[in-house]
């Protein structure tokens, strides 16, 4: 007999990668990032809902999924198969559709939990008593449901065969977009995949992708071609067969089902001598064991070898996720640091001392204050750190225009309630000032012990500091006055203090402007480690296997 290996090192490792790829992120609008969400979640779905439950259980019922277009007939046949309705059928669907999984009363209980499928939440209604119930138990009904909560219909049928679980999934080409997603993945959680189309829509393209998914998964698959008229069952079979031998897919169970008056009505049944030969072999691949085995451990290995491609097509699109947003965050360093560059260059020209502030310096003592002095030389400094900040930014915004992932909505939109770069540095250039002035009144109280005579004014020296500090060769004289203040080693003392001062307010305002730009690429918590990370789960579960 065929088995599945259930190492417990083989689940970890399992378990491992799982792990991982739910940690991949992919939030760049990059060329390859839809189809990278789309696998991801791929993956997800097969490793949550199919592959772990089945190697934790392999002898939980086997899990049929019955898919297919819009009108194909999966309701009818599912009802067919078990005897009586299940499952609303008919053509004109719902905006919302919920799943049907039907089994065995013995085998409820392995449906009723969340051993697969675990986010969607399991209804169920009170059993009818039907032929072959052996257990009249009462059933629970449905819990009281959120509007937007997905749920599992579980409906139990003693003409099912012990061991075999049909579930009647959502239209693969349904309007509503969260039903197609759900269909997929609700047949990338079966052993069996029950793959419906028509006479009428055999060669359509949207049931081809999923025979082709199917078999690049190599996955347990058969196909049902339903609705059939009599006089044209020969031409349109031989025509079918012909499409899935050229797919490589001659080799695949084909069932054909008549066009009756019962295919089309709401929910009738269609006669057991229609679906016998499907339902016979359905029951053959749940009761007898080699059979089962084969179907199981088809599937599971065909996803596992899956693995095998799609890991490091996953763990690629991460690294171009990081590349990107590498290139995004050096555009913002390398923007700042030029601004910072050019800040340091211009202070030491004395570009501080422009304006308004050389027009006080001019006029000192005999018409400006030295606090008005010291106002102006304050506003001057906020205005070239905020025109740094500007031009940076504006860098910055050029060079993610360039890059396809700078458009990502996660990267813009800054929120109009927050404070202002403007406020921000006029509230550090301020709080610079009034350390300075700290300093100048520590030198003054200092001359004055040391001298014994009364000092001069703190507000004069720190006028004379900042205007030094931040005028260059057209403060000269501030500096000279300064010293004959409060002597020369009192005036270099304190100028190199206010230097470092300067040195160090700069660097925390440019510094906090640069990482507030950085701070959305944070958040999108790209890093390197994720792209490793894949590739190495990926190999212990080669190792494991």
């Amino acid at each position: 007999m065929v088995t599945l290996d259930v190492r417990p090192q083989l689940l970890d490792a399992l378990t491992a990668l799982r792990d991982r790829v739910a940690a991949a992120r992919f939030p760049l609008p990059l060329a390859g990032a839809p189809r990278a969400r789309a696998n991801r979640g791929e993956l997800l779905a097969q490793l949550d809902d199919y592959l772990v439950p089945r190697l934790r259980a392999p002898e939980a019922p086997l899990l049929a999924v019955v898919g297919g277009s819009t009108g194909a007939g999966k309701s009818t046949l599912v009802n067919s198969l078990v005897g009586r309705i299940v499952s609303e059928a008919g053509v004109l669907r719902p905006t919302t559709r919920t799943p049907v999984l039907v089994c065995h009363p013995d085998d409820h209980h392995w449906f009723s939990g969340m051993r697969v499928l675990p986010d969607l939440t399991r209804v169920w209604v009170p059993r009818q008593a039907d032929v072959g119930d052996e257990d009249d138990e009462d059933d629970a009904l449905a819990p009281v449901l959120d509007d937007e909560e997905r749920v599992l219909r579980v409906e139990t049928a003693g003409t099912m065969p012990r061991g075999l679980a049909l579930l009647d999934a959502p239209d693969i080409d349904s309007l509503v977009a969260e039903n197609r997603v759900l269909a997929a993945r609700l047949i990338s959680a079966a052993d069996v995949w029950v793959m419906v189309t028509t006479a009428s829509r055999y060669a359509d393209a949207v049931p081809w992708n999923l025979l082709r998914t199917a078999k690049s998964h190599d996955v347990s698959l058969v196909t049902v071609l339903d609705r059939v008229p009599h006089q044209v069952v020969g031409e349109v079979s031989r025509q079918y067969g012909a499409l899935l031998t050229k797919a490589g897919l001659g080799e695949v169970p084909r069932f054909t089902v008549p066009e009756l008056p019962e295919s089309t009505g709401n929910g009738g049944l269609l006669p057991a001598t229609a679906v016998a030969p499907l339902r016979a072999w359905l029951t053959h691949r749940a009761q007898d064991p080699d059979a089962r085995a084969l179907a199981m451990t088809r599937t599971a290995r065909g996803v596992l070898d899956s693995l095998r491609v799609r890991m490091p097509e996953l763990a690629a699109a991460v690294a171009t996720q990081y590349s990107a947003t590498v290139r995004l965050t050096t555009a913002v360093e390398e923007a700042y640091e030029s601004e910072h560059a050019r800040v340091r260059s211009r202070l030491q020209g004395g570009a501080v001392l422009a304006g308004d502030a050389l027009k006080r310096w001019r006029s000192y003592p005999l018409d400006s204050t030295a606090g008005e002095l010291l106002d102006a030389l304050v506003e001057s400094l906020g205005a070239l750190l905020l025109c740094a900040v500007t031009a940076a930014d504006e860098r910055v915004d050029e060079a993610w225009r360039r890059e396809p992932g700078g458009g990502a909505p996660e990267l813009g939109g800054r929120d109009p309630e927050l404070e202002t770069a403007e406020h921000r540095i006029g509230m550090a250039v301020r709080r610079w000032r009034r350390v300075l002035e700290e300093y100048a009144e520590e030198e003054v109280r200092a001359v004055g012990e040391a001298q014994g005579a009364a000092p001069p004014d703190p507000e004069i020296v720190a006028a004379l500091v900042a205007t030094a500090l931040l005028g260059g060769r057209r403060a000269r004289a501030a500096g000279e006055n300064l010293a004959e203040r409060i002597g020369a080693q009192a005036a270099l003392r304190l100028r190199d203090r206010g230097g470092r001062l300067l040195s160090e307010y700069l660097d925390t305002v440019l510094g906090a402007e640069r990482e507030r730009r950085l701070a959305p690429l944070d958040t999108l918590g790209v890093s390197p480690e994720p792209q490793a990370e894949l590739i190495a789960a990926l190999s212990l579960l080669q190792k494991e296997r």
